[in-house]
């Protein structure tokens, strides 16, 4: 059995994160503006009972074994129908009733010293949550230069074909978690696509140009510019298809907010990635006592596509037994 959980803390002297073995969730990252202020850009709870009681919409954890929605929560693999629990309209979501958010990692390892660095392990067995075979999941958390945080994600299946797609689900703020609305902050994402979705949010399979509509961030935006044209608000995988390069990462999305002028630049090798605006979180009372409304943060959760493993058309999420997903997220932080 997994110890119990608890927190773990992740600092340079710059920015620090406190992150949980529970859902290897970040719950709380300490990130200076230019004057060199710190605050807290990720919303979240000051303890873990919250967590461990199931009052957050994924606040700052790993989403698996599959991250977003899966159709009916069915797919074929090897001629075998699997089944998986329905959490989301008729959909299933984030890998289930009990998905790797609400379980406890395994720190198997912690590094200080100038790039300090924190690795959590969890074991997905064969069956859970409806998925095929046993998998090994590893997380790692470092500081790899004064305001950059690191996420270098890994699975291997053991015995069977199974589909992964995992993704981190911060909630950021870039003004302070306390701060109040998102729709003030500007964003550039790099995809020139997005896929969009029918009414229980699930791709129809196309990929859609973004230009001439309301999803198009190819140039930076404020948030809040064109929201109302959207019916729900954000919530849609962007196809990252136009960023630079950078030691094998494509430049994904630039968030900046005005009022600290604090800028996170997020790179990732993942083909996805979910823009969420915080559309369904409605009164949350969060770390010191700070209340979360609609459109408190903003997730930019790096992902394969949404229901891929039922598009044939959409790139693979299928993992061979002993073959390796890989997923990384670079957070630069400037101000």
């Amino acid at each position: 059995m997994a110890a119990e959980p608890e927190i773990c803390v992740l600092s340079n002297g710059r920015i620090t994160a406190n992150i949980a073995s529970w859902g290897a969730t970040i719950t709380s990252l300490l990130v200076p503006d230019a004057q060199g202020d710190l605050a807290d850009v990720v919303l979240g709870f000051d303890t873990l009972e919250p967590y461990l009681k199931g009052m957050a919409p994924y606040f700052g954890c790993i989403v698996g074994r599959v991250a977003n929605r899966i159709k009916n929560g069915k797919f074929d693999l090897n001629g075998v129908e699997y089944s998986l629990p329905i959490n989301n309209g008729p959909n299933s979501l984030h890998g289930g009733l009990k998905g790797f958010d609400k379980v406890v990692w395994d720190v198997v390892e912690r590094k200080e010293g100038e790039y300090p660095s924190i690795t959590f392990q969890y074991e997905s067995k064969d069956g859970e949550e409806g998925y095929p075979g046993d998998v090994t999941v590893r997380a790692v958390y470092s500081l790899p230069e004064a305001t950059t945080l690191r996420l270098d994600m890994e699975a291997i299946p053991a015995n069977k074909a199974t589909p992964i797609s995992l993704a981190q689900h911060t909630y950021w703020n870039l003004a302070g978690h306390n701060s109040g609305s998102i729709l003030d902050h500007s964003i550039q994402i790099w995809a020139k696509h997005v896929t969009p979705v029918n009414e229980n949010t699930i791709p129809t399979g196309e990929i859609m140009p973004v230009q001439d509509t309301p999803f198009d961030f190819t140039t930076e935006h404020r948030i809040g510019e064109r929201i109302n044209n959207v019916p729900g608000g954000y919530d849609h995988n962007y196809v990252l298809d136009s960023g630079d390069e950078k030691n094998g990462l494509k430049h994904a999305a630039k968030l900046k907010d005005p009022s600290s002028s604090r800028t996170l630049d997020l790179w990732t090798d993942a083909p996805g990635m979910q823009f969420y605006t915080a559309n369904y979180v409605n009164g949350i009372t969060g770390k010191g006592g700070a209340v979360y409304g609609k459109h408190a943060g903003v997730c930019l959760e790096t992902q394969g596509f949404p229901n891929a493993i039922n598009q044939p058309n959409f790139p693979s999420v299928v993992v061979q037994p002993g073959a390796k997903y890989k997923h990384t997220m670079l957070f630069e932080f400037s101000a």
